[in-house]
């Protein structure tokens, strides 16, 4: 397998606070984390919608990267600005191309 990918999708209307909250976790960074890559998106086509796509090595590196107070706290104190729960997609990746 060519590795894992987590997406978040949710609803907000504070997208410059969860901006904000990135900004911060990424400025102290978790030394222990799993994460190889993280890309926020918006929605064009729904407003207030975001998407969060994180890339791991594998779904084991994801799920012990979701043990980790520090990511336990980032999701909270996420889940807090959004409008509603997020929806989240585990994917392996099975195949990968650059054309």
């Amino acid at each position: 397998m060519a590795g894992f990918v987590q997406i978040v999708e949710a609803k907000t209307s504070r997208m410059d606070e969860v901006r904000a909250l990135g900004e911060d976790m990424q400025a102290a960074p978790n030394e222990e984390s799993t994460v190889r890559r993280a890309t926020l998106t918006t929605d064009r086509d729904r407003p207030g919608y975001f998407l969060s796509i994180i890339e791991f090595d594998s779904y084991e590196s994801a799920m012990q990267n979701s043990d980790h107070p520090e990511t336990q706290k980032f999701a909270a104190q996420l889940a807090e600005l959004c409008d509603g729960p997020p929806t989240f997609y585990n994917l392996d990746v099975t195949e990968t191309w650059t054309p």
